[in-house]
C-alpha cells in the first residue's frame, strides 16, 4: 500500500511539473515583433443593414476613407440563393467589382456558417431538408460561387465556412468530413488560391482545422458577455497573454506546416443583446476607444502578421448615427 501511494505521488508530481512547464511555455515570455503587419477588415452586408446603415455607403467608405486594402467578405447563403437553384449575386458582384476597381484584396467566406448571428444562414427552402440533402445544396452553392469569382484578381483566398468545427450559433449540424469535402471542391475548382479554415482563438486548440485547410484563421477576443442561461450571464475577460497565440502558432507551423492569421480581431462590443437593444454605455463595457487601442497593441504583441478587424459596421454606425468618429478615425490612422 505504501509503495502504491509513493507511485501515485510520483506521477502526480510529474503531472504538476508538466503543467508548470506548459504554463510557462504558453503564458510566459514575449513573441517576436513583426516588422510589418497586414491589417484588414471584415464586412457583412447583413450587419450593416441591421444597424440601419446604407451598406454601399459603408463599403465605399472602407475603401475610400478608411483606406482598407484587405477585406474579409462575409456572404450569406440565404441571400445569394433565396430560391432553390436561383442565385442572385447582384450585391456580391458589386462588392467584388468595387474591390477590383480599388485594387483591394478579398478573403471570400463561403458556405453555410459564414459568421454574424445566427452564424449559419440556411435558406428557408433548405431548412427542413435532411442533412445529406442540405450538404448537397451547399456544395452546389459553393461551386456556383467559386466558378463565378475565381477569375477575379481581387480574390486572394477562400475561407470555407466560419469556425466550422466550433459549436457556436444556431446551426443544424457540424461535420468534419463534409468540411473536407467542401474544401476539396473549392481546391478542385480553383487550385491556385489557398483555403483558410478558421477556429476560435481562445476556446479551441486549432489542431483539427490545421489538418484540413491551407491557412489557419483564428479569432482574437478580449472582452465578452458569457451566457449562463438565456437570461443570466456576466462580462468576462479572456485571461491569456499575447504570447499564447504565438506559441500555438509555432506548434501549428512546426507540425502541420501551416501559417496562422487573425481573421477576427475584436473591435466591437460583445453585449448581452444586439446593439439595437442595448445602450451605448452598455456597449462600451466591452468596447470603447481605449479598449480598441489596447486590442491593437495586443494584436501587435502576438507575433502574428495578419489581422482582420471585426466591427467596422459598428465603427461606421458610431460615426454616422452617434456622432462618435473616434474609433473610425483611429483606425484610419492605422490603415494610412
Amino acid at each position: 500500500m505504501a509503495r502504491a501511494k509513493k507511485i501515485l505521488i510520483f506521477f502526480l508530481l510529474i503531472l504538476v511539473a508538466l503543467g508548470l512547464i506548459a504554463g510557462c511555455y504558453f503564458f510566459v515570455g514575449r513573441a517576436p515583433k513583426q516588422k510589418k503587419i497586414t491589417w484588414g477588415v471584415n464586412f457583412s452586408q447583413m450587419q450593416a443593414v441591421d444597424l440601419g446603415l446604407d451598406w454601399k455607403q459603408l463599403y465605399l467608405a472602407l475603401l475610400e476613407d478608411l483606406g482598407a486594402l484587405n477585406i474579409k467578405l462575409i456572404t450569406n447563403w440565404d441571400v445569394v440563393e433565396p430560391k432553390k437553384g436561383v442565385f442572385d449575386f447582384t450585391d456580391t458582384d458589386w462588392q467584388v467589382n468595387q474591390a477590383e476597381d480599388y485594387h483591394v484584396n478579398i478573403l471570400y467566406v463561403v458556405g453555410m456558417k459564414t459568421g454574424r448571428w445566427p452564424e449559419c444562414h440556411v435558406p428557408g427552402w433548405a431548412g427542413g431538408m435532411p442533412k445529406q440533402a442540405q450538404q448537397e445544396e451547399i456544395l452546389a452553392y459553393v461551386k456556383e460561387t467559386v466558378l463565378r469569382y475565381k477569375n477575379s484578381p481581387a480574390i486572394i483566398a477562400w475561407q470555407a465556412e466560419n469556425e466550422p468545427l466550433f459549436r457556436f450559433g444556431k446551426c443544424p449540424w457540424y461535420d468534419k468530413a463534409f468540411l473536407k469535402k467542401e474544401i476539396a471542391l473549392i481546391k478542385s475548382l480553383d487550385p491556385s488560391r489557398p483555403v483558410v479554415v478558421s477556429d476560435s482563438g481562445e476556446q479551441s486548440l486549432w489542431l483539427a482545422v490545421a489538418n484540413i485547410g491551407d491557412i489557419v484563421g483564428v479569432t482574437t477576443y478580449r472582452s465578452a458577455w458569457f451566457h449562463v442561461t438565456d437570461k443570466i450571464g456576466f462580462y468576462f475577460k479572456f485571461p491569456v497573454p499575447p504570447v499564447f497565440y504565438w506559441r500555438r502558432a509555432q506548434i501549428i507551423n512546426y507540425f502541420f506546416g501551416k501559417k496562422v492569421i487573425g481573421v477576427e480581431l475584436q473591435a466591437e462590443p460583445w453585449a448581452p443583446k444586439p446593439f439595437s437593444e442595448v445602450s451605448l454605455d452598455e456597449q462600451e463595457k466591452t468596447m470603447n476607444l481605449a479598449q480598441f487601442k489596447k486590442n491593437i497593441a495586443y494584436a501587435k504583441a502576438t507575433g502574428l502578421d495578419t489581422f482582420y478587424f471585426w466591427g467596422t459596421e459598428w465603427w461606421f454606425w458610431l460615426k454616422e448615427k452617434q456622432a462618435r468618429p473616434e474609433i473610425w478615425n483611429t483606425a484610419k490612422e492605422l490603415f494610412r
